[in-house]
């Protein structure tokens, strides 16, 4: 019959072959013992284990906090570039009168006094002024592109290049919230303060961890002798 004529295997069987070859096979063994579904998707990226679970190891090694600051800096450097633009499209015009429509637009109090200080500040802005500001907005949107591109990398490099930038910037941040505090500015320095005590965590453990077999191979030589 049909039946008879289709061999019938069984993990059972399968199993009793392989224990006579290995009773217990390690972890790394596993692979050729069980090797997974050549064409399966899920074979390409997870390991038949002892127990029938599935496991996956999709870059194990890869900080997940480092690449987010990566992107977080990516965006950043967009914001900048955006807004470098917007500053030169304001060369050669009444700025004051641009933030006026802008104003009145938003249905703003043109009354309001932040807005007057606004106004009476930008009617001061000349060009060659509006020029060294978006000089300063174009090269803070070039060093969050260099950090946000070697973090997302993953390069060493990029870790202790943003630990040193934001580490320098965080005083003048601090300066400018006590000269005059606003709950942006507040924002932007704790962030910056939670990434520069990350960064300087994660290069902390990364010294230590270079340190510890330099250490093991010296015990060793002085148990030695």
């Amino acid at each position: 019959s049909l039946h008879d004529a289709l061999p019938i295997y069984s993990l059972t069987d399968t199993s009793r072959d392989q224990q006579g070859n290995a009773a217990h096979p390690a972890d790394g063994d596993v692979a050729s013992i069980y090797p997974p579904p050549q064409g399966c998707i899920i074979g390409l990226n997870a390991w038949l284990i002892t127990n029938g679970a599935l496991t996956t190891h999709s870059h194990p090694d890869r900080n997940r906090w480092l690449i987010a600051i990566g992107v977080l800096k990516l965006l950043k450097a967009v914001l900048f570039v955006s807004m470098g633009f917007g500053v030169i499209k304001l060369l050669h015009k009444d700025v004051a009168d641009v933030l006026l429509k802008a104003v009145t637009a938003l249905r703003f109090d043109p009354e309001n006094r932040i807005v007057n200080v606004l106004l009476e500040k930008s009617a001061l802005l000349s060009p060659h002024r509006l020029k060294e500001i978006s000089f300063a907005i174009f090269l803070y949107a070039a060093l969050d592109v260099i950090e946000g591109t070697g973090l997302v990398l993953e390069k060493v490099w990029a870790e202790y290049f943003t630990l040193i930038l934001t580490g320098s910037f965080l005083p003048w941040e601090m300066y400018e919230i006590i000269r005059h505090v606003t709950v942006l500015k507040i924002v932007f320095t704790l962030l910056n303060l939670a990434v520069f005590v990350y960064l300087a965590h994660v290069v902390n453990e990364k010294v230590r961890a270079r340190q510890q077999p330099s250490e093991r191979v010296l015990v060793k030589k002085n148990s030695a002798s």
